[in-house]
């Protein structure tokens, strides 16, 4: 299943080298307090601190191979925190139940992503980065593939009980006759005569008791009785001749009366029932495993997805930045007024950084590679920005 267009609260994960912090005091604080005010931002609560612990770094080859790797899993981790929310809409009814669902380690997602602590009990930091990233890829690829599989069977059960309701509420020409006929409404017990139920439109059914007894040898006479009618049809139940009953009913089809392919057995109307009990079991057995588990997968692969964001973040600031690692990575939500002047204050700001990996011209078209880089120029995002910065919508 494919996941809809995300929607919800956006946030930017900026990284700048700590260099550029202002002077005086703390430089992570005066970070978070110069750029709440370069983005005049509403709140001071809409940018913090985005904390990232420094992982076991390879070699430059490793690191611009896991930036393109991180870069595809990002995607792929999104999508599944995506599947999971489109779930949760499935199984429930209005958007305050999906949003009570939406639950992160026991917390609101933005208050889990804005309160970020990198798990080192679960993902140890002394692992390499590889080693992490298949970590957590596993374990959330494995929750898609069970929730795939969980809301499927829903989705049959689901199915499978508005097929059962739609026999109840349709027209007498399709709908189950559980509840309608009754025992004495049969000849049982005859080796040569049976009952056969006939759908006819109301406007035909003068018609249908004027000709009924003559469109075949052997019809009893005067057994057809109306035993239901709704708005559209008259139930009949005519008796005749076993061996008269094919072409009785070839003959009302022809007429365009709807022969109805129902017999009469002792249990019959308990067994129907029974089916009915049994879809509306089934369903809400299915749904009550589809919500816990659409639940904990949209937590645990909100978390990993967090997870992976800060190794991405942590891998690119250090191809752009250089060793040893020195940045501040912070927490940034921008106007919804005015995103994209968001982004524009901070390229104003910290564009002189680009220098240290690509320049750009006015346009912002690639002028130089950095020198550094030399044959990985080629294959590093020349889309980015003079920073490091990725967004992340709340899903």
């Amino acid at each position: 299943m494919a996941f809809s267009a995300p929607t919800g609260p956006l946030y930017y994960i900026v990284s700048l080298p700590s260099s550029v912090a202002p002077a005086g005091g703390d430089a992570e604080s005066s970070l978070v307090k110069d750029l709440s005010s370069t983005l005049n931002l509403p709140s001071k609560d809409d940018v913090s601190p985005f904390l990232i612990p420094h992982f076991k770094i390879g070699t430059l080859d490793q690191l611009v191979q896991q930036s393109e790797e991180l870069a595809k899993a990002d995607s792929q981790f999104e999508a599944v925190v995506g599947r999971a929310v489109d779930v949760l809409k499935g199984v429930y009814d209005s958007k305050d139940e999906v949003a009570a669902a939406k639950v992160v380690a026991d917390k609101q997602p933005e208050t889990y992503l804005k309160s970020f602590q990198w798990n080192t009990a679960k993902y140890r930091v002394d692992k390499p980065l590889a080693e992490l990233v298949d970590t957590l890829s596993k374990e959330i690829f494995a929750l898609d593939a069970d929730l795939k599989a969980v809301y499927s069977n829903y989705m049959i059960a689901k199915s499978n009980l508005a097929a059962v309701d739609r026999k109840q509420t349709g027209a007498l020409s399709t709908r189950s006759l559980q509840d309608v006929v009754k025992k004495e409404h049969f000849v049982l017990g005859s080796e040569y005569l049976e009952t056969v139920l006939v759908a006819v439109p109301k406007s035909m059914s003068k018609t249908f008791v004027k000709v009924y007894e003559t469109l075949v040898p052997m019809v009893v006479p005067r057994s057809a009785t109306i035993i239901a009618e709704d708005d559209e049809f008259v139930l009949y139940n005519p008796t005749l001749f076993r061996k008269s009953l094919p072409e009785f009913i070839h003959k009302c089809r022809e007429n365009k009366w709807f022969p109805r392919e129902f017999k009469w057995t002792d249990g019959i109307i308990e067994d129907l029932k029974k089916e009915k009990d049994r879809a509306i079991e089934q369903e809400r057995r299915v749904w009550g495993e589809v919500v816990r588990l659409a639940r904990a997968t949209y937590s645990d692969a909100f978390m990993a997805w967090v997870h992976l964001k800060s190794i991405r973040v942590f891998v690119e600031s250090v191809l752009r930045y250089g060793l040893p690692p020195d940045f501040i990575s912070v927490l940034v939500k921008p106007p919804v007024a005015s995103i994209t002047k968001a982004k524009t204050a901070l390229t104003q700001k910290y564009g002189y950084l680009a220098g240290n990996a690509f320049s750009k011209d006015k346009k912002g078209k690639v002028v130089q590679e950095d020198a550094g880089l030399q044959e990985y120029a080629s294959i590093v995002d020349t889309e980015y920005e003079a920073f490091v910065i990725y967004d992340i919508v709340v899903v």
